[in-house]
């Protein structure tokens, strides 16, 4: 059931909580492969390579597991696919919805985890 992208993959409750717990700085995008979500994870394949402090993944949506993300209280008035959020410490600090280009996550990783 994973997203085909060269992102690291949460599959699970379990892989989500390992992800977030490990990694000081997180972005996890949540969605499908879709026009709205594949530009999203490629912009994130991208930047994995500029960005170092931050780890990157993707979850598909319709997955079960994908409530950890779909049911946050951040989330909660989004319609638009892919849902993307941001964790610094375990905690969430952003979370956007739909397609995002690439200045509009730099500056969501800037603000957030620094340069």
């Amino acid at each position: 059931m994973s997203l085909k992208t060269n992102l690291t993959h949460i599959e699970s409750l379990e892989d989500h909580k390992s992800v977030i717990e490990n990694n000081e700085n997180v972005m996890v995008c949540c969605g499908r492969m879709g026009p709205m979500c594949i530009p999203v994870y490629d912009v994130m394949e991208e930047l994995e390579n500029e960005y170092t402090n931050i780890k990157f993944a993707d979850m598909p949506f319709d997955s079960p597991d994908a409530r950890v993300i779909r049911d946050l209280a951040e989330c909660r008035n989004f319609s638009g696919l892919p849902f993307t959020v941001y964790y610094k410490n375990g905690k969430v600090v952003k979370a956007t919805s739909s397609i995002q280009t690439r200045d509009q996550v730099t500056s969501i990783l800037d603000e957030q985890f620094g340069k």
